[in-house]
C-alpha cells in the first residue's frame, strides 16, 4: 500500500499536481490530507499521556493511529510545497505524531535508532516559486529521518523550482 501524505493547501497546488502524476504511476494509495487533521496541542498533559502509553506499549490508542499507518505503508509519498526555507508546519506536526518509539523506530542497545517501518521507498515531492532551495531545510530533514529513524533507504526527491520566475 502506498501512503500519500499531502501537505498542500492551495486549490491548484503545483506540488499536488506533480504528486498526482507520480501517484498515477504507483497505483492505489491511501491519502492523509494534513490540513484536515486537528492535531492536539503538544503540552505537558499530552506528553505525559504519550510517554505513559509508550512505556506500557499500549500502541492501540488512537493517539498512535498515524504512526501505525505510516509504519505499515510499503511506499510513502510526501507532497510538501517549499515555504520559507522548509515545508508547511503541519508536516512537522505530523512527523511529531508518527515518530513513536516502538512503532516507527526503536533504539539498539548502543542507543542508535533502528527503523521499524515496512516502506522501502519514500518520494518527497516539492515545488518552489524561486530557485533558492537548499535541500537541508526541507528534503534533507525528511531524508535524515527516513534513513536514520524509519529504516527507509531509497529516498527520492522530485522537485520543480523557479516556477514564479518569468523572463
Amino acid at each position: 500500500m502506498t501512503l500519500y501524505i499531502n501537505a498542500c493547501v492551495r486549490e491548484k497546488s503545483r506540488t499536488e499536481i506533480l504528486s498526482n502524476e507520480l501517484l498515477s504511476k504507483l497505483g492505489e494509495y491511501e491519502e492523509v490530507k494534513l490540513e484536515n487533521i486537528d492535531f492536539p496541542k503538544t503540552n505537558e498533559a499530552f506528553l505525559k499521556k504519550r510517554d505513559s502509553l509508550i512505556a506500557s506499549r499500549t500502541f492501540d490508542d488512537p493517539m498512535f493511529d498515524l504512526a501505525r499507518q505510516f509504519a505499515k505503508a510499503e511506499t510513502i509519498v510526501i507532497a510538501a510545497p517549499y515555504w520559507d526555507l522548509s515545508f508547511p508546519a503541519m508536516l512537522k506536526q505530523y512527523i511529531e505524531h508518527i515518530n513513536v518509539l516502538g512503532i516507527t523506530f526503536e533504539y539498539t542497545p548502543e542507543g542508535i535508532p533502528k527503523g521499524l517501518c515496512r516502506a522501502s521507498r519514500l518520494y518527497y515531492v516539492m515545488t518552489a516559486g524561486g530557485t533558492y532551495v537548499p535541500e537541508e531545510f526541507g528534503f534533507g530533514y525528511i531524508k535524515s529521518l527516513a534513513e536514520n529513524f524509519y529504516g527507509i533507504r531509497d529516498i527520492k526527491l522530485i522537485k520543480a523550482t523557479g516556477l514564479d520566475i518569468y523572463s
